[in-house]
């Protein structure tokens, strides 16, 4: 049985109770150490990551899904991590984002919202000889290959 999918299932089945919960991602390493992100639209707690961590391991051992020792993570993605759902995006519109682009391009902007398949942000424009100017954008998610939250210290 593929590991990562049975994660994915026992997470799955342990928030089904808290909708204001979702799963980011679960990564197996080679050399043994799960991952599983858990996010929240008001964030997460500890409480959550223990009780998923428990649910998880507990089901993990009883199935021996995992023939060799591991070590389990379970956590909320740090600030540092790239967004990658769209709940992810909603619960970071008003932040500012660096978006990568899978043509190379860079792209900064104050994230404002998100529809089905984009996400829409304002950015500001210089055009040659010309003041800045700030602009609304559509960029589609299909042509996204990261985006980041810009963490501001002023």
């Amino acid at each position: 049985m593929n590991i990562e999918k049975r994660v994915k299932e026992l997470v799955e089945e342990k928030i089904a109770d808290k909708p204001n919960l979702f799963l980011v991602d679960v990564k197996m390493h080679p050399n043994g150490k799960l991952i599983v992100l858990i996010d929240g639209d008001n964030g997460v707690g500890i409480d959550d990551c223990v009780q998923v961590s428990r649910h998880v391991g507990f089901h993990l051992e009883e199935e021996n899904v995992i023939e060799t020792a591991y070590n389990l993570e379970v956590s909320s993605p740090g600030i540092d991590f790239p967004l990658s759902s769209p709940r992810q995006y909603a619960k970071n519109i008003g932040r500012n984002l660096t978006i990568k682009m899978a043509d190379g391009a860079k792209r900064e902007g104050k994230l404002t919202a998100i529809a089905e398949d984009a996400v829409i942000i304002e950015e500001k424009v210089k055009e040659k000889g010309k003041k800045a100017e700030t602009v609304e954008s559509v960029i589609p998610i299909d042509k996204i290959t990261e985006t980041k939250v810009l963490i501001s210290f002023k």
